[in-house]
């Protein structure tokens, strides 16, 4: 995502929330709910409503309620939420390939009841009342347990044995929804589309394996995206990270910044400063892409043009003002944007690849992140306040962007 990119009007990528916990130091008595997020307050519109019942994704949600209820103890809840969260991942994969009922009218390749039905399985472990003690940090479990496998983090499994290579690409949740709740993302819809897929390549069969984030700066401070990613990456023969980035373009992003610019996240909290990582003295400014860039920008994967993206804003060593670098970032500068920008897409393309890098493995495993074009509603259907939530032209750009996503992770691995 790239918050200078919202800021001149174009929307921008998604991601994730820490544990949904309450804050540190926050008395909360055993057993009493807590106040639902900033959120979770916006299901009770009537697109997010609309976009569950015409999915058949209020279904599941409303089930998870009644069963949270009877739960008798912390361990019930547990094993409760741990597999309805598995499941409510698994409905919505194969509900974007095809496979078992609809639910509904609404297009399968819609990201959106997904997340809707998450945030109504999250508030009502929230505002759940047990008649047995469960402590805030019980409850907190419970939420990360919740959020980590409704977002396919924790179904990640690759084949055993050689013959098939092995992708694991990211995607984000909706974001911006205070300015459109209708808005969908289609990093989340490949995900779903590409999850479990084979792909076959110039190098032979890929298996594709994905995972969900919130748009949550919390979640990233809290290392999300290396609890997730760490296990995998030595496994794998390729990773990229995807968010939504500019109108009609791809981009492939070669230099990450260590820097958050402080647009506002799902939850309407802004984080400015630094990324935050372990060990912060070995921290770089920069770190950069080992996707293999020039055979993805030269591929015919679709019907919106790949770039390859290179510039930065930095402040040059030495010195005081922001520069904008259209090549790449100077020695010992200071980052102020990556490629991608200062929110959230460039803090997962920029966590994932210091991970590859202090794993050993950059030589060796080509990652990094792409930006697809942004999700745009049809001719007279634009308008937050009076349009449907679905139109033709919309559900063709989501599937053209999905399609092209598979191409570009199919070019990418093909020649890596």
């Amino acid at each position: 995502m790239n918050s200078i990119r919202v800021r001149i009007g174009v929307l921008g990528l998604a991601l994730l929330a820490g544990l949904s916990a309450p804050t540190a130091g926050t008395a909360v008595a055993a057993g009493t709910a807590v106040a639902p997020t900033v959120e979770e307050q916006r299901l009770d519109k009537a697109a997010p409503q609309e976009i569950l019942r015409r999915s058949g994704f209020d279904v599941p949600a409303e089930q998870f309620a009644d069963d949270l209820a009877a739960a008798r103890s912390y361990a019930e809840a547990r094993r409760l939420v741990v597999r309805e969260g598995s499941a409510l991942w698994r409905r919505a994969v194969e509900r974007a390939q095809g496979r078992g009922p609809d639910g509904g009218d609404l297009s399968r390749d819609d990201d959106r009841p997904l997340y809707w039905a998450r945030l109504s399985m999250t508030r009502e472990v929230r505002s759940w009342e047990p008649g047995f003690g469960l402590s805030d940090g019980q409850r907190a479990a419970l939420l990360d347990a919740l959020e980590r496998g409704s977002r396919g983090q924790m179904d990640i499994r690759y084949p055993r044995g050689e013959g098939v290579r092995r992708v694991l690409v990211t995607g984000f949740d909706p974001f911006t929804l205070d300015h459109d709740i209708r808005i969908s993302n289609p990093s989340g819809a490949s995900a779903l589309a590409l999850d479990g897929t084979v792909i076959r390549t110039a190098r032979g069969p890929a298996r594709v394996e994905t995972a969900v984030f919130p748009v949550r700066w919390s979640d990233f401070a809290a290392g999300t995206v290396e609890r997730t990613l760490r296990p995998y990456l030595g496994q794998v023969d390729l990773f990229t990270t995807v968010s939504q980035g500019r109108v009609g373009r791809f981009d492939v992003e070669r230099t990450n910044g260590a820097w958050r610019g402080g647009f506002g996240d799902n939850e309407n909290v802004g984080r400015t400063g630094t990324i935050p990582v372990t060990d912060p003295a070995s921290q770089p400014q920069w770190t950069t892409t080992t996707l293999p860039y020039r055979a993805v920008v030269a591929a015919d994967t679709g019907r919106f043009p790949v770039y390859d993206n290179t510039s930065v804003t930095e402040i040059p060593a030495g010195g005081t003002q922001v520069v904008v670098r259209p090549d790449g970032p100077s020695a010992g500068s200071a980052a102020r944007a990556g490629g991608g920008g200062d929110y959230l897409s460039n803090e997962i393309a920029y966590r994932a690849t210091l991970l590859r890098d202090r794993l050993g493995l950059h030589d060796t495993l080509p990652g990094g992140h792409v930006h697809t074009p942004v999700l745009q509603f049809g001719a007279g259907n634009s308008d937050p306040a009076t349009g449907a939530v679905t139109d033709p032209e919309f559900v063709r750009n989501r599937l053209d962007i999905v399609a092209q996503v598979r191409a570009v992770v199919g070019v990418a691995v093909g020649a890596s």
